[in-house]
């Protein structure tokens, strides 16, 4: 029984780390809705009562998981442009919340924000001020800012495709369901564009951003 025991090995300690990360794992693979201690239990191989020794709640599991999403998103560079340093966070931000779907409609959610939380959003403030940013257009360039990245991961999840090939499938089977000469815009928007090859969904996310980015430069400038 004890050399049986021993061939093993030694069991993983339960950690809050481990309780945290497994959570994301479930999340990322079936999303927030279907996520229970059960079966968070069930993947860590404990009994469910085991989780709460590191836990209160499944409400402080969403707080750690957003936390530690908010923890995976590269901070503004502090002696860069302001400009720069924030392109550098919007892309992180985008690429990290493309790995993890369901965290978009949560990142402002909670009530309980952790350290990742609270130094993304101080170093988001920080860049705006020391670009030059009065508080009033600070205010409302976080908030364009934080809507626009938010609103890009949250469509993006909610596609019907996660590859070109897939696109194309959905695509071309619309195309074929609806009368070309009802909908001439749409059928040389796909057939002309979003059907040729290169085409990604993904690539509008930066130019969305340059977009936005230009504007505050322009508010910037012109703020009294």
């Amino acid at each position: 029984m004890t050399a049986a025991k021993n061939s093993r090995g030694p069991r993983t300690p339960l950690t809050r780390q481990r309780v945290l990360l497994t959570a994301t794992e479930l999340a990322d693979e079936s999303g927030i809705d279907p996520l229970t201690i059960r079966k968070l239990a069930t993947r860590l191989g404990v009994k469910p009562m085991s989780i709460y020794h590191h836990v209160a709640n499944k409400d402080e599991i969403l707080d750690g998981m957003v936390d530690a999403v908010f923890g995976e998103i590269d901070l503004p560079p502090e002696h860069a442009n302001w400009r720069f340093a924030m392109r550098v966070s919007a892309l992180s931000a985008r690429s990290v919340l493309a790995r993890h779907p369901w965290a978009a409609a949560m990142m402002e959610s909670r009530t309980s924000p952790g350290p990742n939380t609270l130094e993304h959003h101080d170093a988001v403030l920080g860049c705006f001020r020391r670009g030059g940013f009065s508080l009033p257009l600070t205010a409302h360039a976080a908030a364009l800012v934080d809507s626009y990245i938010y609103g890009f991961a949250l469509q993006e999840a909610n596609l019907p495709f996660r590859t070109p090939d897939e696109l194309a499938d959905i695509v071309e089977a619309i195309v074929e369901s609806i009368p070309a000469d009802e909908y001439p815009n749409l059928i040389e928007f796909t057939t002309e564009h979003a059907l040729q090859p290169g085409y990604n969904f993904a690539d509008e996310f930066e130019f969305g951003l340059d977009l936005i980015l230009d504007g505050l430069e322009t508010a910037v400038r012109t703020q009294t």
